[in-house]
């Protein structure tokens, strides 16, 4: 088994061929929006923007059941960023929320082979300092390929093998309640091809509703408790 069959394998993904490649995955680059969801602690209780802590891995659903989303606080505030996907044009991406406009969210599933943060193991993850083999501090890396990704210019490709960004999950703040509510996606979605690809694997872990889209609320969890294992690579 080769490097990349055995990471997707760690991961419980179904054992593809390591052939497959995401160059091809790119989709339109449009706004979609969805059902809305409150951000919910682990208690069912809203969580408040203020709770998180910068520049930490969290991790909550949307918007459907199975497709993780990482949230984070990045510390400081963060303007829009122009970005672009092959073949599906150009969009804006709007920066953060919050009081400081530093809280961004941003899919966990990796545009090169679609690995994300399960219950047992993690190979993608927001890395407040340099990897071994990382760029630069504060981005979103990609043990699987090291694609890396920079989380303050809307998920931007900075290296690796993949062609573009990670799909942003838009974020509303109201200010008085410090709540925060997901309502849509924005930049090139991957969730057929994830459906696809982890179609047995997600049967055994969410069931009939992995397909379900979230609607109501979502649970927030920091990355440690919500995986076994985060790799750092």
């Amino acid at each position: 088994m080769d490097r990349r069959s055995f990471l997707e394998c760690s991961a419980g993904a179904a054992c593809l061929s390591a052939g497959i490649a995401s160059s091809a995955w790119a989709a339109e680059a449009k706004r979609k929006d969805y059902a809305p969801a409150l951000l919910v602690n682990e208690r069912g209780d809203p969580l408040h923007a203020a709770d998180l802590k910068p520049q930490a891995n969290y991790v909550f659903h949307y918007p459907f059941e199975a497709t993780p989303v990482f949230l984070l606080d990045l510390g400081k505030p963060v303007p829009s960023h122009a970005l672009s996907v092959p073949d599906g044009g150009a969009y804006n991406w709007p920066g953060g929320v919050g009081r400081n406009r530093s809280i961004v969210a941003f899919s966990a599933i990796c545009a090169h082979q679609l690995v994300y943060p399960t219950k047992d193991v993690s190979f993608i993850s927001f890395r407040k300092t340099r990897a071994q083999r990382g760029v630069q501090d504060g981005l979103i890396h990609c043990c699987a390929e090291h694609s890396q990704y920079d989380p303050a210019r809307g998920a931007e490709v900075l290296s690796g093998p993949a062609k573009q960004p990670l799909c942003a999950v838009l974020l509303t703040h109201d200010a008085k309640a410090d709540t925060l509510t997901a309502y849509a996606t924005l930049g090139a979605e991957l969730f057929d091809e994830f459906f696809k690809k982890y179609e047995m694997k997600l049967s055994f872990d969410v069931g009939p509703k992995a397909r379900n889209a979230v609607a109501g609320q979502s649970v927030v969890s920091a990355l440690e408790r919500f995986c076994k294992n985060p790799i750092q690579c």
